[in-house]
């Protein structure tokens, strides 16, 4: 089973050893940067990718629960702006993607 998947803006993780589905979307620009993380199932893991459009599958991943945000952008807040919303889950994700990097 491929355990990632990838568009523009987005990237889904499966971790085969936790069996947990994972996905993070992050937008780049002069103006900042936005970088939310949130677990997924396996239904939107399977799903993803099979849109014409990442905007759709960007609105299927916001679907799930997010676990983490990071905002620094001129419009949206003035410095960096961070919230955990699930220790335990963003901790998982940051495993899965240091395990796909090894």
């Amino acid at each position: 089973m491929n355990n990632k998947k990838h568009g523009n803006n987005w990237t889904a993780y499966y971790d085969s050893e936790s069996g947990r589905y994972f996905a993070e979307i992050m937008y780049t620009c002069r103006e900042g940067r936005e970088h939310y993380r949130y677990e997924i199932s396996e239904d939107i893991y399977a799903r993803l990718g099979t849109f014409s459009s990442d905007l759709d599958n960007e609105e299927l991943i916001k679907t799930a629960e997010m676990t983490y945000s990071f905002e620094n952008t001129m419009y949206g807040t003035l410095g960096p702006e961070r919230k955990v919303f699930d220790e335990e889950a963003n901790q998982a994700m940051k495993n899965a993607v240091k395990k796909q990097r090894q």
